[in-house]
């Protein structure tokens, strides 16, 4: 992610920078007003690039997913890309501001003229001035509000839909407000191809199209509660393309909830029937156990994601972690291993759970196990004081070899796992891990 928003910025910036070389400024021309006014013009189209770059993977870009790691990831990169765009959109309005500072420090001998235009074209150049700061001011909200992860996730998908609207005016404005002479330079071409873009998915969205060739209608069959975990299954109609174990789709059960993501916890049967186990983590997911009943039907999207058993390495020692729900995934590898019991020779998988006395997956867990000898399942139950630390995998004994650790759970627990084995495995891990956030 770091490497393609570095190399975005890299891009935009050395587009700009053929600009500023090949311009030649008046004489009298005072370095801070020419600065300034650079510096409007850098930070205008680093704005529109990033947010044009998290428009595009707002429309849930399939054709990414293998490039970017999957969709988990592409979410990641569209927030990060879209909190930049808006620092920059605050660094532009700041530079914006600056000149009444200016004239009150040096004066306004020096500052470059305006250059004035002519009927419609100053009309809406105007307009899109206009445009621009109340846009920036709706964005940031935006983005707070995203960031404040207490704040209801039915309120912010409904306030998210204001974004494309948001973004063709910010669009508007850059392609008013930028030099005529842009048009005719690479920047301006860049440019041009940063908002094509982005309108593109600013109508997509607006449309409603996100994800639709992807939608199928599907029926509930059951529906089963136990403690905190609702267990679905779905029969879905004949256009659903067939999922990998590992993968997620997104259900939506009622309109104005939306779609949320699940991981499907069952290996593809060839019957067109998926399982979801679904913990109660919020409003939505606490009242399903009794508001979904049988029969009722759903919209599925999908299925999505790079969290795969097909994906993992021969040459390297399985290691698989699951903390809690994020079991569901490798409940849909076991499952799906069931046909090949004899595909891995040598695979740990830890369990991480509160109780192995009442969690009703571990149960589940050793019946699809005792039929996979190269398995081996480890639980760990935090109320008998046994939790899972990079020292208790034990890959230091094997230190000399390649490992690959599979992982889905909390990202306290990723972190500290990932912390401790790096530091002992001598670069010769590979760490997987699912961290897919709508926001």
């Amino acid at each position: 992610m770091k490497t393609i928003l570095a190399g975005l910025l890299a891009l935009v910036s050395a587009a700009w920078y053929l600009d500023l070389a090949s311009t030649t400024f008046p004489a009298n021309g005072a370095f801070l007003w020419i600065a300034r006014q650079e510096g409007l013009y850098l930070t205008g189209l680093l704005s529109i690039a990033f947010m044009s770059l998290s428009m595009l993977l707002s429309t849930r870009p399939v054709w990414l997913e293998k490039p970017l790691g999957g969709l988990d990831r592409i979410y990641r990169l569209h927030k990060w890309s879209g909190i930049l765009a808006v620092g920059f959109g605050a660094g532009h309005w700041l530079l914006k501001q600056s000149s009444g500072l200016l004239k009150s420090t040096i004066g306004v001998q020096g500052r470059l003229p305006k250059i004035k235009y002519d009927g419609l074209l100053e009309s809406l150049r105007e307009f899109g001035a206009d445009m621009g700061e109340p846009a920036l001011y709706i964005a940031l909200a935006m983005i707070v509000i995203a960031l404040w992860r207490r704040f209801p996730y039915h309120i912010w998908r409904h306030l998210h839909r204001v974004m494309p609207v948001l973004y063709l005016m910010l669009a508007f404005h850059a392609a008013m407000l930028a030099p005529l002479a842009w048009w005719t330079q690479p920047v301006g071409a860049l440019m041009g191809v940063f908002i094509a873009i982005g309108v593109v998915a600013s109508i997509i969205s607006l449309a409603g199209m996100i994800g639709r060739r992807r939608q199928v209608e599907a029926a509930v069959i059951s529906v089963k509660s136990e403690g905190d975990v609702t267990e679905i299954i779905c029969r879905l109609d004949k256009n659903w393309e067939n999922h990998r174990a590992g993968q997620f789709a997104f259900i939506t059960f009622n309109r104005l909830e939306g779609a949320h993501p699940f991981t499907i916890a069952s290996a593809d049967r060839g019957d067109k029937t998926i399982t979801f186990f679904i913990k109660a983590l919020g409003n939505f997911t606490r009242k399903l156990g009794q508001e979904i009943k049988v029969g009722q039907l759903a919209t599925i999207e999908g299925p999505y994601g790079r969290f795969q058993l097909d994906r993992h390495s021969r040459s390297r020692r399985q290691v698989w972690v699951a903390g809690g729900i994020g079991i569901t995934p490798f409940l849909a590898w076991l499952e799906s291993l069931q046909s090949r019991p004899t595909e891995f020779n040598k695979v740990d998988l830890h369990y991480c759970t509160r109780n192995r006395e009442t969690d009703s997956f571990v149960a589940r867990l050793q019946i699809l196990c005792a039929s996979l000898p190269g398995i081996r399942l480890h639980v760990h139950s935090a109320q008998h004081g046994d939790l899972l630390t990079a020292d208790s995998l034990k890959l230091a004994d094997d230190h000399r070899k390649k490992a690959e650790v599979w992982f889905c759970g909390p990202r306290g627990l990723a972190d500290a796992l990932k912390k401790g084995l790096k530091e002992t495995w001598n670069g010769n891990l590979r760490f997987h891990q699912e961290a897919f956030e709508m926001r």
